[in-house]
């Protein structure tokens, strides 16, 4: 006999919080009724082709339609051939789920594997957070460091085991344990999408937390300049011939005194400048923030008003590394030498080192700057905050401490007397 029926896939009417939408298949048996069941499988609204009734690209969304619509196919044929009748709901829906052997989840082991997934993961969050092209590269490096570890092949496979020798091979590589766990955290961030996918069963990405010295914060020293390590930057006479490094300068500093980080005064526009202040929605977070220009800042900004550069920039901001070489060259012309300790791990060995400070110093030692002079000006941490973005007062402890031990430094002076 010849069974009637449709299969139709179909996406769910509320989006879920990183905006995919459940994909069901609903199956209509012709004189019974229809029957929906649960892919595991979800999609962007944009990337699905409502007459195909299929993703434009996302593969792993394609490849559970064809296994799901290759299940119902052989119920049905089980039916016709071998029942040699018309299922109804439940049987269909029990068969079906028989046939899957995952009650309705992934329907083989060739969904789920590990390095399609990760290809897939890289793909659709890199559109959907707007990654940057400095972070899909780390992304990806630590993709191939992972397939590098001998993983299994599915990802439903993966034990503590396996993410520890991926932990392994970072520190035998020669990373120090905070850049461990910082490719780590990438790792951690697939496995909780590919869970909220349905793709992953297990819960590593909660459970397993490699003990790693020295990632907790407490070793970590703050590079920053202090008020008369910034007067001597602004103070520092640039030859003529080096006009890059006064605009270096200017950048760093104009970050010093409004908290921004590079990226930020990177993409800052002319149209951002308001009377007194700057609008900016940062490129980290997303975050709009509101920034009032002090009398430095404004002076900066006034400097170069009316110029012209590359894309409708405020400032004169050139490429991150460049400006990190440069940042360098002035700290050592203008003499910012304290020797300034470095601590940092490999595994369980500790590192001390000691440099002078303008080797340390980067784009982002100017936002540190900017929130250890606010705290020691007495500036209240919850406006600080408004102006920096950080998400809690637990992302200024840190800079607390610092301020709370120049407090007691100072107070000890009292004791020479």
């Amino acid at each position: 006999m010849l069974i009637r029926y449709s299969i139709r896939f179909l996406l769910r009417p509320k989006p879920s919080a990183d905006g995919r939408v459940g994909l069901r298949m609903r199956v209509h048996i012709y004189g019974v009724g229809s029957v929906d069941i649960e892919t595991g499988a979800a999609v962007l609204p944009s990337d699905w082709d409502k007459d195909a009734r299929r993703a434009h690209t996302d593969r792993a969304v394609n490849r559970a339609i064809d296994e799901y619509t290759a299940v119902a196919k052989e119920v049905f044929g089980r039916f016709e051939f071998v029942e040699k009748r018309v299922p109804t709901q439940d049987e269909f829906r029990a068969l079906f789920l028989e046939l899957s052997g995952r009650g309705g989840r992934a329907l083989s082991d060739e969904r789920p594997r590990l390095a399609d997934l990760y290809e897939e993961y890289i793909r659709t969050v890199c559109v959907q957070n707007s990654w940057t092209q400095a972070t899909l590269r780390k992304v990806q490096t630590v993709g191939r460091h992972l397939m590098a570890s001998r993983p299994p092949r599915y990802i439903n496979d993966l034990t503590e085991e396996s993410l520890q020798r991926f932990i392994s091979r970072l520190l035998r590589a020669g990373m120090r344990n905070t850049t461990v766990a910082k490719d780590y955290a990438f790792v951690r961030w697939f496995l909780s999408w590919a869970s909220k996918r349905g793709y992953y069963t297990g819960n590593l990405h909660q459970t397993f937390k490699p003990r790693l010295k020295g990632t907790d914060g407490n070793a970590r020293e703050i590079i920053y300049l202090t008020i008369p390590e910034m007067d001597r930057l602004r103070a520092c006479q640039i030859p003529d011939n080096q006009k890059h490094l006064e605009q270096t300068r200017d950048v760093f500093l104009f970050c010093c005194y409004t908290s921004l980080r590079y990226s930020d005064v990177a993409a800052l526009k002319v149209e951002d400048v308001k009377e007194g202040y700057i609008t900016v929605v940062t490129q980290k977070t997303s975050d709009g923030l509101k920034i009032e220009l002090n009398r430095h800042a404004q002076a900066i900004i006034d400097k170069y008003h009316g110029k012209r550069f590359r894309g409708d920039r405020a400032l004169p901001v050139i490429s991150n590394q460049k400006m990190n070489d440069y940042l360098k060259e002035l700290g050592r012309m203008a003499g910012i030498d304290a020797p300034t300790r470095v601590v940092y791990f490999r595994g369980e060995q500790r590192f001390d080192e000691y440099h002078p400070k303008w080797e340390l110093l980067t784009t982002h030692c100017a936002r540190r700057t900017f929130v250890v002079t606010a705290l020691q000006l007495g500036i209240p941490v919850e406006v600080i905050i408004r102006w920096t973005g950080h998400s809690s007062y637990e992302a200024m402890k840190p800079y607390v401490a610092i301020v709370d031990d120049l407090k007691k430094k100072e107070m000890d002076k009292f004791n020479a007397l």
